[in-house]
Formats: C-alpha cells, sequence, structure tokens
C-alpha cells in the first residue's frame, strides 16, 4: 500500500507547460501531489505572459519564481538556495529534449511527457547527455503506472501463461475523427504539425503509449516491423492512423494499432498476450480487471487490492478492493516512483527494487527508434525493417 510522504521531505517541482488550458497539465498536478512526495514551486506555464502570471496565481506559486521561458528558469533555479529539484516537462514535443537539456545541465532531474524526442538523432543526444549523469530523465509512460499491468508482467515473467507467442496492443483513440485543428483547436494543431510533433503525429501521440506497454508487459523487444501509416482525414498535414506488425526478438509475433481517427471510440488502450498456455486482456477503461485465461482450466478475473496479488501490484495500491482507483492513481505512481528515484540518487543510496521501472530516457530512447522503423517501413511499401 502506498503511504503519504512526510511533508519536509517534499521536493521542489517546477512545470514547463501546464497552464490553466492544459488538461495534461491538471493531471501532471494531481498526480505530483497525490502522495505528498512533490511541492509546485516554479515554473513557465505558458508562454504568453498574463496565462503565465493567471496559471501561477491559480497554482499558489510565487510571482518571483514565473519565468519567462525555460532557459531563464533553469539557470536561475540552479542558482537558489531553495531552487527546484525536478522539474516536469509538458509542453508539446519539440520542447522536450531543448527543456531536458537545460535543466540537466544543471543537475536538475527532469520528468518528462512522452515522447522522449522529436526524432531518434534527436533522442540519442539527449540520451548521451542522460548518460553522462548526474541528473535523471524519466518519461511519464502513465499506463504503467496501473496495478494490474504490474500484475500481468508478473504474471509473464512467472510464467503464468507459458512462453509468449503473440501480442495484440492497441491505442485506437477519437479524438482526431474531426478535422477541429483546421478549426483553431490548439490542442489537436500542434499534434498534427510535422514540424511540432515529429515524423509521425499519430505513433508519437498515441502509438509510443502502446509500444512502452507491450515491452513492459511482455518483457520483449520489437526487433522488425512492417508498418502502414495512413492520413485518413482530408487536409490533415500528418498521419493519424498506423497498422504495424510485429515481430519480438523472443520469437512472438505481434500487431499494434494506433489511430485518433477510431470513431466511437473512447480512450481505447487495451493489450491481449497469448502464451502457449493462456492469455492475459487487459482494458484501460476498466483497469481494476485482469483477466488470466487458460487453455485447459477455469479462467479467472483478476481484481486489483486482492491479497494474493503480487508485490508489484500491492506497492501501486493505495485504497482497499471494492473501492475504484484509476487514471490519476496510475500516474501518481509514476510520480512516486520518481520521487524514490530522485531521493536516492541525491542521497547516494540504491533505490527500492519495486520503481526500478519507472520509465526512462532509454525507454524513450526506444521509443524514437519504433517510430523511426515505422516510417522507414512505410516509406518501402510496408517492407520487413529492423528496429535500430
Amino acid at each position: 500500500m502506498k503511504t503519504l510522504a512526510n511533508p519536509s521531505q517534499r521536493l521542489r517541482l517546477g512545470f514547463v507547460g501546464g497552464g490553466l488550458e492544459s488538461s495534461i497539465g491538471a493531471t501532471h498536478r494531481y498526480a505530483a501531489h497525490l502522495d505528498g512526495h512533490f511541492e509546485l514551486v516554479a515554473g513557465v506555464f505558458a508562454r504568453d505572459p498574463q496565462r503565465n502570471l493567471a496559471a501561477a496565481q491559480a497554482y499558489g506559486v510565487d510571482p518571483e519564481r514565473i519565468y519567462s521561458d525555460f532557459a531563464q528558469m533553469a539557470r536561475v533555479e540552479a542558482g537558489r538556495a531553495d531552487g527546484i529539484q525536478a522539474v516536469a516537462i509538458m509542453a508539446p514535443n519539440a520542447v522536450h529534449v531543448p527543456a531536458s537539456l537545460a535543466f540537466l545541465e544543471h543537475g536538475i532531474d527532469v520528468i518528462c511527457d512522452k515522447p522522449l524526442a522529436t526524432s531518434l538523432d534527436e533522442a540519442r543526444t539527449l540520451v548521451e547527455r542522460v548518460r553522462q549523469g548526474p541528473a535523471l530523465q524519466l518519461l511519464t509512460h502513465n499506463y504503467s503506472g496501473y496495478p494490474m499491468i504490474r500484475e500481468a508482467r508478473e504474471l509473464i515473467a512467472r510464467g503464468a501463461i507459458g512462453e509468449v507467442r503473440l501480442v495484440q496492443v492497441e491505442h485506437a483513440s477519437a479524438f482526431g475523427t474531426h478535422p477541429l485543428e483546421q478549426q483553431g483547436v490548439k490542442s489537436l494543431a500542434w499534434r498534427t504539425d510535422p514540424s511540432q510533433a515529429g515524423t509521425s503525429s499519430v505513433l508519437a501521440d498515441v502509438g509510443v503509449h502502446a509500444h512502452q506497454l507491450l515491452r513492459f508487459v511482455t518483457g520483449q523487444e520489437i526487433s522488425e516491423v512492417s508498418a502502414e501509416l495512413s492520413t485518413l482525414v482530408p487536409g490533415r498535414r500528418s498521419d493519424d492512423n498506423a497498422h504495424v506488425k510485429l515481430r519480438l526478438n523472443g520469437g512472438a509475433r505481434g500487431m499494434l494499432w494506433a489511430s485518433f481517427v477510431a470513431a466511437g471510440h473512447r480512450h481505447g488502450l487495451q493489450i491481449r498476450v497469448f502464451g502457449s498456455t493462456g492469455s492475459l486482456y487487459w482494458h484501460q477503461e476498466e483497469p481494476e480487471r485482469l483477466e488470466l485465461r487458460h487453455q485447459d482450466q477455469p479462467h479467472q478475473v483478476l481484481r486489483r487490492g486482492e491479497a494474493w496479488l503480487s508485490d508489484a501490484a500491492k506497492q501501486a495500491t493505495r485504497i482497499k478492493a471494492g473501492q475504484p482507483e484509476g487514471l490519476l492513481e496510475a500516474f501518481a505512481n509514476i510520480y512516486s516512483d520518481a520521487a524514490e528515484l530522485i531521493r536516492a540518487r541525491r542521497e547516494q543510496r540504491p533505490s527500492s527494487p519495486l520503481v526500478r521501472l519507472c520509465p526512462n530516457a532509454e525507454d524513450g530512447l526506444r521509443g524514437m527508434a519504433f517510430i523511426e522503423a515505422c516510417v522507414r517501413s512505410d516509406q518501402d511499401q510496408g517492407c520487413w525493417t529492423t528496429v535500430s
């Protein structure tokens, strides 16, 4: 079970992005504060000065610690005795690498939204810097924070479904079904702008979540892809749908579907893993339920909060069975894991084993390698392409 942090031990946190109009900004705030590990004390919340100030006032941030850009924020905060110890970056994709580098150079730990970068070369540059230390670069692949996803990983590692043979994962949403970016909707405008989103908008937005979830649950890497990337909404400048066949390094085969034009769908994230003796099924809209389907035995429905689940699932749980937990709690698990890793680094001690799977820059690099391989495969008429 989760426990609240001691208020005197809260880490001082800054935001890049996350203004009042940002839905993901609200999610980050709730997640960072839920377990009491962080206190928001500084930020550049919006490019517009008035919106920046309005957000700071709403969040209770001292006016002296509102900044006009991330470079100024990194420099000034690093020089303060009470400066931020970590920064959360939730700006458009093109900001992720330059903002991360600015804070890493000053020894400030980074918690960044996915994807890590807008290109594989950019991701490599960032990872090379991270490997030099000392600061950490963590990534908010928040779906790996769900207790039943951590249970699924443990079950597969223990051989509960035998040898993994097939994986079906999809993140097929409907938020881009209509060309709202052509009507001035900002949240979709940058997502469908290749200069801000990267070479594949749909894979950078939802595809990398599906990719990371597959890797996290199965413990396997994708070695080759055969991809078709499509633009299905007329006039759109980016792709909005991807069908990708997969070959995994353990010999399994799979399929990944990423879309934001799946009309009628809601969130649309789910994963099925088929082994030699059974299978697992999890759907994000019913996150407390994990189906374990044996081939030659009765099927089981496992639920969050039960006493017989793994330590990994229990560690990610806050309240007893029958009281629902959801997205904010899963996102908060990533923040809590990040807090433990950051404290362990600063205190020069080993971190708790249960938090070492927190997504980081290396995961982000693999995500960008996956995107690049899919783009190359699509350009080559879907030919099988090696993931670097």
